[in-house]
């Protein structure tokens, strides 16, 4: 299982992919976000003026797991939701989550892989990190967890 110190460090691979050694193009070289148990949940707070960019970007990665032609990416698709909190934190930022139920075991959750794989072109890979990027004023944590007791069930 995924722990809160591995959280952050794919969190810092979700924002910062490395540029490849002489071609000036974005990667999403490094450890891919990966997660054991039933749902993941990962907390991000957001600067109050992107909250726009923020859920577009959401929407774009909504949508090439859809259009992807791996089948384990429209399963991540199915299970994935990002909710906002109505009230924002004292610094004005706003949280959002990331529930992920259930988890796609194996796959890989890292945003900008999967924004990625939809274009080759640097220019348009350097432009999505750019704006994924300045959306983020910090993560807040998160982790897997494993269902215990499912009050929907008998």
């Amino acid at each position: 299982m995924r722990r809160l110190s591995g959280l952050v460090l794919a969190g810092a691979i979700m924002l910062l992919p490395a540029f490849s050694q002489g071609h000036g193009s974005v990667s999403a070289q490094g450890q891919a976000l990966t997660f054991d148990g039933d749902t993941a949940i990962i907390t991000v707070a957001i600067k109050p003026d992107k909250t726009a960019d923020f859920e577009q970007i959401m929407a774009d990665v909504r949508a090439a797991l859809m259009k992807s032609e791996k089948p384990e990416r429209k399963q991540q698709a199915a299970g994935w939701k990002v909710v906002k909190s109505g009230t924002p934190m004292k610094d004005g930022n706003i949280v959002y989550m990331h529930v992920i139920s259930p988890v796609v075991k194996g796959a890989d959750y890292t945003i900008l892989t999967i924004l990625y794989e939809g274009t080759a072109d640097a220019a348009a890979q350097r432009a999505i990190f750019e704006k994924y990027k300045e959306t983020f004023a910090a993560a807040l944590g998160g982790g897997a967890f494993t269902t215990v007791v499912d009050l929907s069930k008998p």
